[in-house]
């Protein structure tokens, strides 16, 4: 009886399909980017990690800015999803957004991050749309809140938008002060940086009770 294969870049069998392939592909992309951005994946690696071959990989995809693209634009759609913004809650958005970066999906921020350092100034930047559109939707909301007197009318949206999501991003930007908060921080919790966030965000814009 011929003995089982074990070679990563062995073709899918029938059973496995394209999609699986495919899907193992993105899986193994998603991390390489994270780690180690644009510039610096290396598709042998992912064909390796994909259990598939390099030519596999560009049989799906292009190329790996392709790859890129692709995988940004999933995580763009994972994140609207797992945050989504209520104008009258801007506290509890950012609590959504500082969960989602930093303690579910840190890779998410990374692999963003590199992204915006790699690509910048692009005409071709992966999910520039989509950014652009989700961003105009958002700013949208937080207007009409504004004229629904539930956000203060001073604000100019685009302000707001920016602000929260800085301050919800904190502790995935800035990991060297979160490491150093493990020691130093009078409560070294993540519910304390988490609560810190909120806090912050409220001071600037109070939730409204309906």
């Amino acid at each position: 009886m011929p003995r089982p294969t074990t070679d990563p870049t062995a073709a899918p069998s029938a059973s496995e399909g394209a999609d699986s392939t495919r899907e193992r592909i993105v899986a193994a992309a998603t991390e390489e980017f994270a780690r180690h951005g644009i510039a610096g994946a290396r598709v042998d690696r992912i064909a390796k990690q994909a259990r598939t071959s390099k030519e596999r990989v560009y049989a799906h995809f292009r190329g790996k800015e392709a790859l890129y693209a692709h995988v940004s634009l999933l995580e763009l759609a994972r994140v609207a999803q797992a945050t989504p913004m209520d104008p009258a809650d801007l506290p509890g958005y950012a609590g959504h957004l500082y969960d989602h970066f930093t303690i579910n999906r840190p890779d998410h921020h990374r692999l963003i991050t590199w992204g915006r350092l790699e690509l910048t100034g692009t005409t071709a930047s992966p999910g520039a749309d989509t950014i652009r559109e989700t961003v105009a939707c958002k700013i949208d909301q937080l207007r009409e809140a504004q004229r629904a007197g539930q956000l203060d009318p001073v604000w100019d949206p685009v302000d707001v938008l920016a602000l929260v999501n800085q301050i919800a991003t904190t502790w995935a930007a800035q990991t060297e002060i979160g490491a150093i908060a493990t020691e130093r921080a009078a409560d070294p919790s993540l519910a304390a940086r988490r609560a810190a966030v909120v806090a912050a965000v409220e001071r600037l814009f109070p939730r409204v009770t309906r």
